[in-house]
């Protein structure tokens, strides 16, 4: 048994999927029309005997109410002939009360036990003299004797075997036609499968995620009712929405690689220009020597920190171990008190309402007070000597706003893209990248950042909180 179930684990294992799924469907239908077949050969057989059966019943009755008085012996004896009526004969429970003439029908042990009333009465098939085939019925004659009643079943037997003949030709064609249905089904319904696999080795030979499985054609499903959509399309629908997000991601890695390639190379270039000039030290004046010195720190720090934000950059999401409640309202202090220290000249004003004093959310406080880092920094760059920035917590947002020049209507759909700086942020120190990354860490949180105009002048930083 187990070397049987190994060869047929072999055997689908060697077997691509359509030729599975065909022989399956196949085999399922040929079931489901040979049982039929069946069903109806016997059902046929059934009834075509349970009327020759009623005949015989019929006859016996009459001949019990016609020779009521006759004793052991035959009665009739013309069934030899298809048109002729039933022949019959009376057997008696004792043998020793045969008669002499001998009987035209068999006559077996059931029969006197019948005779005796020690068994009921039965239908048997047996071959008359002549080699026809007939069918006989025995019941109780009275006390101590049995009639047995026979016709010739020509028809039936005729009937049962062009029954068989048809049903056989009819489950025949239902084979047929389940191989062929089965092989259409199997075409059919792994297209989309096949155009999905023929997609996929493309891109991986290619390495070219813009090519799309081709969705047969019909309304697309309603929002929230996909069952209006086979599974198979459905599945292909979600391999091209895949592939759309796999395009975006390759799109914005090589972007992300060009943007940093170009930052990096000004101040990589300023770094080489400024070691080859500390090389030749002898030739400089002192002077000279520690504006190149100085020059050189500025810039390693420059570089440092382009690095480090592309490193954070490049984290997708926030681990989940590293999950803890967090206080808003503490951590907004402490980026503030550190804000102040790093920008001596700009005041900050922290205001928090009541509702939010004793809030927590999810999150990793490293990362979170790495966002507030990023717009407090942002607002006191555009912020001139002697005017505030505002930083206010509320129970379902938190908004920085300085008063500086504002943002550009025209820049406002760009300022959280990578690298990008305003016309009037280029003379400015940074990356570019401190934004990119603030939207980044408040995705990573269920949250949301977005900038505005803010009313009076000045640029002002929303970030949505996630509901509770």
């Amino acid at each position: 048994m187990s070397g049987r179930r190994g060869l047929g684990a072999r055997w689908r294992r060697r077997r691509p999927l359509r030729t599975r799924l065909a022989v399956m469907a196949a085999a399922a239908v040929a079931l489901v029309a040979l049982g039929v077949c069946a069903a109806a050969f016997f059902v046929i057989r059934y009834k075509l005997y349970q009327q020759l059966d009623q005949n015989l019943a019929q006859s016996a009755t009459l001949i019990a109410q016609q020779h009521r008085d006759e004793g052991p012996g035959v009665v009739t004896g013309e069934c030899r002939f298809l048109g002729a009526p039933a022949c019959s004969q009376i057997v008696p429970a004792d043998s020793a009360k045969d008669p002499a003439k001998p009987y035209l029908l068999p006559v077996a042990g059931s029969t006197r036990a019948v005779a005796a009333g020690r068994q009921a009465p039965y239908y048997t098939n047996f071959t008359l003299p002549g080699g026809k085939p007939g069918r006989m019925y025995t019941t109780t004659f009275g006390e101590g004797d049995a009639v047995q009643v026979a016709l010739r079943a020509d028809i039936a037997e005729r009937g049962v075997r062009q029954a068989a003949a048809l049903l056989i030709a009819v489950g025949g064609a239902g084979v047929l036609l389940s191989a062929i249905g089965g092989y259409w089904v199997s075409r059919t319904g792994l297209a989309p499968i096949t155009r999905l696999t023929a997609t996929a080795e493309r891109i991986a030979a290619t390495r070219d995620a813009r090519h799309r499985i081709e969705l047969p054609p019909g309304p697309p499903g309603r929002e929230g009712h996909p069952g209006r959509q086979d599974e198979v399309t459905r599945l292909a629908a979600a391999f091209n929405t895949m592939l759309a997000e796999l395009e975006e991601s390759v799109t914005a890695r090589r972007r992300l690689v060009a943007d940093a390639s170009h930052e990096l190379r000004t101040p990589l270039t300023a770094l080489r220009t400024n070691a080859e000039l500390l090389a030749q030290a002898d030739r400089l004046t002192r002077a000279q020597r520690e504006r190149a010195s100085g020059a050189l720190g500025r810039q390693l720090r420059e570089v440092t920190g382009l690095v480090n934000d592309l490193i954070e950059l490049a984290r997708e999401e926030e681990p989940q171990p590293l999950l803890e409640e967090v206080r808003p309202a503490e951590l907004a202090a402490h980026a503030v008190d550190a804000a102040r220290g790093h920008w001596p000249a700009v005041p900050f004003t922290l205001q928090i309402s009541p509702d939010a004093a004793h809030l927590s959310v999810p999150g990793v406080p490293a990362r979170l007070s790495r966002l507030l880092t990023n717009l407090l920094d942002n607002a006191a760059k555009f912020s001139p000597p002697g005017t505030p920035v505002e930083l206010t917590l509320s129970a379902t947002d938190l908004t920085v706003r300085d008063h500086g020049p504002g943002i550009a209507e025209e820049d406002l759909p760009y300022v959280f893209d990578r690298f990008y700086r305003a016309e009037k942020a280029r003379a400015l120190p940074g990356s570019g990248l401190g934004l990119a990354m603030a939207r980044q860490i408040a995705h990573a949180h269920g949250a949301e950042l977005t900038a505005e105009r803010a009313p009076g002048g000045g640029a002002l930083f929303r970030l949505t909180l996630p509901a509770r």
